[in-house]
């Protein structure tokens, strides 16, 4: 062999080094971004804005496909799960719905109704109860002509089935019209005629308030109070128009 063959095979030789070193390089990096990137998984997003406890479904989000290593574990990955389902929060278009933002599915009992209430700081509590805390409720009336002003207890041991989002809502009062004030949606689970009786307050009383309960909500309760009025303080009831 001589020397212009020699070169020769020094030359393949060392192209062929260089063409191994190349491929390892590109599955390297091919390997790094594939460890960042991975496979993808499908999760959904709403496709415009909703506003809180409207149902979620097909005509409001979006299946869009993402890193699995950058989704959230709570995301929600089958349409199955969103369908009908509400969030008690408005959510902004673009937003990747999570099983945390989703209301619970309801887990009443056959004799069971559903109702809500808007609370605020100081009727429901400062926010220091939670789903599936009990409750009672008490209902202030103030401004039923002919009766006595008074408080009343309407229900007593309530289960919370869901707190929603804070939420400004106006409120029109003699001093002040179009007047707005934050509440909170808490939702309440009541035998029939309870939730009957609770409507009426919400929507007569001059306030309905929460009274947060011990732990040992099956302790005997019968001396309790029901009700409290003017005469309870050593006064006298008088009717409205009497005055």
């Amino acid at each position: 062999m001589n020397a212009r063959q020699r070169r020769g095979v020094l030359f393949l030789l060392a192209a062929a080094g260089l063409a191994v070193a190349v491929f390892i390089a590109v599955s390297n990096y091919v390997s790094q971004v594939e460890s960042q990137v991975g496979p993808k998984v499908t999760v959904y997003q709403v496709s415009k804005p909703v506003d809180a406890y409207l149902p979620l479904g097909a005509s409001n989000v979006e299946a869009i496909e993402v890193p699995r290593r950058w989704a959230s574990p709570t995301a929600v990955t089958s349409l199955r799960e969103l369908e009908g389902r509400r969030v008690g929060f408005q959510l902004a278009a673009g937003t990747v719905v999570t099983s945390d933002m989703l209301i619970p599915s309801t887990d009443l009992s056959p004799t069971e109704r559903e109702i809500a209430v808007n609370v605020d700081s100081v009727t429901g509590v400062a926010g220091r109860v939670r789903p599936g805390d009990r409750v009672d409720i008490v209902a202030v009336f103030a401004d039923v002509p002919g009766l006595p002003k008074q408080a009343r207890v309407l229900v007593r041991d309530v289960r919370i089935v869901s707190i929603g989002g804070q939420q400004a809502v106006t409120v029109d009062t003699e001093e002040k019209i179009g007047d707005t004030r934050d509440v909170v949606p808490v939702t309440l689970a009541l035998e029939p005629k309870d939730a009957l009786s609770v409507t009426y307050a919400a929507a007569f009383a001059q306030e309905v308030r929460l009274v947060a309960l011990p732990g040992d909500v099956g302790a005997n309760r019968s001396e309790e109070v029901d009700e409290f009025d003017a005469s309870d303080l050593g006064g006298k009831a008088v009717r409205e128009e009497a005055r």
